[in-house]
Formats: structure tokens, sequence, C-alpha cells
């Protein structure tokens, strides 16, 4: 198999940007390398799909920085095929400030989204659940995930993604991101930007104020929570639509969790108990963790 390192080094040379002081950031759902000597960002998609959504994504950000909306930017306009992989180069940006990107700077940032006209290129209608689903059904150790735990989670997958189907939506349907939360912005000197753009579809815009109102789970306070809605302009907290989408983000995030919890992930296996009891019982007290 080719490492990663191997398909970055093979598609910076066709790039002709050197790779010599590779830097790896993260390796998670892809590789996200840092190259100093070119002030570069390079993401690796391993597989088709994701291969495919990171192609669009150089296509849509090109369009949303014509329209103003602060993104970021791809340092190449095409991507590379290595190997199974694809890879995409963007502009690095220095993380210099100590302070985050607060709820109130996205929610400025998706207000704006949600105001801009269809875009000229198809987006893909996003499909709820679908991680969750495809993993329940494959072979699960029961250890990871009992039997009891699994007809729990299908049971309230196919409710929610029920009521995702007929609930009407109070925003519209229009483009949205896909995956907006903080974790997603970065500084570009005094000005926040909104990355990583590969799960942008067509949706009810309620979606994209879901994460950040989930995030209560891992200890974001109300009064943030209530600076991003009125940052954005609307406030859909109660209504059938959005409760829902909550809810749905509360499940999306297991999906990883059982996939390390597979392979062998102690920690993983931890959170996604924790996880799993204080949905299955709301008077649990328990904070969410990333691990």
């Amino acid at each position: 198999m080719t490492s990663t390192h191997d398909i970055l080094s093979a598609a910076c040379r066709l790039a002709g940007i050197p790779a010599d002081d590779a830097e790896l950031l993260h390796a998670h759902s892809n590789s996200v390398y840092h190259l100093p000597s070119a002030n570069v960002v390079a993401r690796i998609n391993g597989n088709d799909h994701a291969g495919l959504r990171a192609k669009a994504s150089l296509t849509i950000t090109r369009w949303l920085a014509d329209h103003d909306l602060p993104v970021t930017e791809p340092a190449l306009d095409h991507a590379i095929d290595i190997a199974g992989s694809t890879v995409t180069f963007w502009t690095y940006y220095p993380q210099h400030r100590t302070d985050r990107p607060s709820p109130q700077h996205l929610g400025e940032i998706l207000a704006h989204l949600h105001t801009l006209p269809a875009p000229p290129f198809p987006l893909p209608d996003y499909q709820p659940l679908i991680g969750l689903v495809s993993i329940l059904t494959t072979d699960i150790t029961p250890t990871v995930l009992s039997a009891a735990d699994r007809r729990w989670l299908c049971e309230q997958a196919e409710q929610l993604i029920a009521e995702y189907r007929t609930q009407p939506t109070l925003l519209g349907r229009g483009m949205v991101h896909g995956d907006a939360y903080t974790g997603n912005t970065l500084w570009a000197g005094g000005t926040v930007l909104l990355g990583d753009w590969d799960e942008t579809s067509i949706a009810p815009r309620e979606l994209d104020l879901a994460n950040t109102v989930q995030a209560r789970r891992f200890g974001l306070p109300e009064a943030d929570i209530d600076a991003f809605l009125r940052a954005y302009g609307r406030d859909p907290r109660g209504e059938p639509l959005f409760d829902a989408l909550v809810s749905m983000r509360d499940l999306h995030t297991l999906t990883s969790y059982i996939r390390r919890a597979q392979r062998g992930d102690i920690r993983a296996q931890a959170e996604l108990t924790t996880r799993l009891q204080s949905l299955q019982d709301p008077t649990m007290p328990e904070r969410w963790v990333s691990v």
C-alpha cells in the first residue's frame, strides 16, 4: 500500500511544489500536510467518493470567493490523482492569534452564505445519516455495539430521517456548507474564514445551524449559542425539523467512534459508551469530549 507521504511527494512533484519540509498536521478522514516552503496545505483524500468531493470543493470555493464570502482558497486550481487518492492544495493561513474564531463569527458567515444566489453548478442533495446507516449494516463486534444498542440506533435513525423528509423548513432549502462549526474556521489576519467545503450540498438551511446548537453536548455555553443565532439573524430552536437535525447530529458523531472502536481504540470505545448512555438516558449529566 502506498503511504500518504509517498502520495504527497508524487503529487508535489507534479505540481512543482517542494515537499522536503512537509509537516503532518492531522490524519483523520483525510491527511493534511503543511508545506512551509510553498506556504501551502495539501489535503489527501483516500477514496473515490471523498476525492470527487475534494475536486468539487475547488470549484465551490472559487465561486464563493468571487461572491465575497470569506473562505479558505485553493493554491492550485486542479486536483491531482495519485494511487487511488486525490490531492488538493490550499493556501496556508498561519494562526498567530491565541483566541479562536467565535460562534458569532460563524453565524455571520452562514448568514451571508444563505443569501447567495444558486450556484451555476450542480450540488448533491444532502443524505441524512448516510454514514451511520451504512456502518450499522456491517458486522460490528458485540463488545463495541450491543444488539440492543444497534437496534436502538437503527430505530432512532429511521425516525429522524422520516422527520427530515416530512417536516417543513423555516429557512428554506439551498446551498449549505454541510459541516459548519467553529473547528472549520481560521483567522486570516483580522478576518475569519470558513474552510472544509467537502460536504457542501442542497439541504434545509437549518442544517448549518444544528452543529453549533448541538455543541452544548461538548460544553458550549448557551450564551455563545444565543450569540451565534443572533449573528445569523434567525432562531429556529423549537421547530420540529431543526430539533430533528440537532438529534441527527448527535447520532452522526457516533459514526467515527464506532469505526475506531472496531479497530481496538479503547478511548473511542469509552466515549462511544458515554454518548450512547447519555442519549438513551437524557437525565445523565455526562459531557461529551472529542478523543
